[in-house]
């Protein structure tokens, strides 16, 4: 078993990062090369800006790499719940955000070619429990009627068609899609570099100054001055960025990768071939592989650490989960163990705009790997001056209570939501 992230390694290597010292003067400097900074720097370097990203690692290194391969339209909430707290304009607005963050995706690999194995293939939630299926119901009549129509209610007899397993129903996303993460953000990078965008690999982002309305950084690697920054670092912001740092919540999210499945086992298992999550408050989420392995992810545990030892453990626990809701594949071969860092907000909706100086886009909570694409770009067309289009915009960010940057409470917030998972 591989304690590395299957996309990371299952993809070619990027070989456009710049060499020699960090030094100059740009107009844009961004800070990470995950989907968010990558896809803001190629949108202003089309636009003819001098935009450079600084990446503390290699492209695509944090949860851009790390997560379970799913491009889902929907929110973290339900639609009903989303609505109560946002207002129904804004929550039509976000998860509108979402379907066209989809498009977006679809459009720029068609635009620079890349080949990452993009396929709406539609996204399972799937009831766990039959008082589940209720509120996929209510939520579905609402969202239904007022949002988004290419939604459907599957019952449980529609789902022996879709995945083998005992669920209580579901509600079909149509536009949802999958692709191959660690392809698309490797062919993002290059596409980035191909418009005039530089990017330095190895160049940790250690200090940060502004002084009439120009900053200064410093990297590992030597330093730079920008008109403008954009931290694009989600749960991997540094402490040289603290107020974004009390306001996002690393989550450590975990995912195993079973052996090449064969065809009988596809079927056996998931003959539908599209994304799922389950409705449980401590879920799993999975999909099929462009080779056809089971790529079955979790919390699993409440920690924000990854490393092998702490990935190792979620891997057990995520092979219990795998047997447990499908035991057809008890004592499969898991070929890929991995872990990454998630960034969550107190209330789970992502955020992106401008504070104290420095453009932004994080927050996503789960959402990321579709929705960080079309925030990023959002974020470079506010800087060129175009028409903002950001859905939580002036959508207020307190810091979270007592949170620093080490969420020491992940422990206490596990336990509450295994409470709810045994109660409800």
């Amino acid at each position: 078993m591989k304690f590395v992230s299957y996309w990371h390694d299952t993809a070619p290597a990027f070989a456009g990062g710049a060499e020699g010292p960090v030094s100059g003067h740009f107009d844009v400097a961004v800070i990470g090369a995950g989907f968010t900074g990558l896809a803001a720097a190629r949108q202003l370097a089309r636009a003819g800006v001098k935009v450079v990203i600084l990446e503390a690692e290699c492209v695509g290194f944090g949860a851009s790499g790390r997560n379970g391969g799913h491009l889902n339209n929907g929110l973290a909430h339900s639609y009903l719940g989303a609505k109560a707290e946002l207002g129904k304009e804004r929550a039509i607005a976000l998860y509108h955000a979402l379907d066209d963050s989809i498009d977006t995706i679809e459009k720029l690999i068609a635009e620079e070619g890349i080949d990452c194995y993009f396929r709406r293939s539609g996204k399972l939630k799937l009831a766990s429990k039959p008082k589940h299926f209720e509120a996929i119901v209510r939520n579905f009549e609402a969202l239904n009627k007022e949002c988004d129509p290419d939604t459907a209610l599957l019952s449980p007899e529609d789902l022996s068609q879709e995945v083998v397993s005992s669920f209580h129903g579901a509600m079909l996303s149509k536009k949802s899609a999958m692709m191959h993460m660690g392809r698309y953000v490797v062919g993002l990078a290059e596409a980035a570099v191909r418009h005039g965008a530089t990017i330095f690999e190895g160049a940790a982002v250690t200090e940060h100054h502004e002084t009439n309305g120009v900053h200064t950084l410093q990297t590992t690697r030597g330093s730079l001055t920008a008109a403008n920054v954009i931290v694009a670092t989600g749960a991997y912001t540094t402490k040289n960025f603290a107020w974004f740092r009390r306001r996002i919540i690393a989550v450590g999210s975990f995912l195993i990768a079973t052996r090449a499945l064969n065809e009988a086992e596809v079927q056996a298992v998931m003959p539908g071939n599209r994304t799922c999550v389950n409705t449980m408050n401590i879920g799993n989420y999975w999909r099929l592989s462009p080779d056809n392995r089971l790529i079955f992810g979790g919390r699993a545990r409440f920690s924000a650490t990854s490393d092998q030892r702490s990935d190792e453990k979620s891997g057990a626990i995520l092979r219990e989960s795998l047997e447990r809701i499908f035991p057809q594949l008890k004592g499969i071969e898991i070929d890929y163990c991995w872990g990454g860092l998630v960034d969550m907000t107190a209330d789970r909706y992502p955020r992106a705009g401008f504070q104290d100086g420095l453009w932004y886009a994080m927050g996503y909570s789960g959402h990321g790997a579709q929705l960080s694409t079309h925030l990023g770009m959002m974020v470079a067309d506010a800087i060129l001056g175009r028409a903002d289009r950001n859905p939580m915009q002036n959508y207020p960010w307190p810091a979270v209570p007592g949170h620093f940057g080490k969420p020491w409470f992940l422990p206490l917030v596990g336990m509450f939501y295994k409470a709810k998972d045994m109660l409800e």
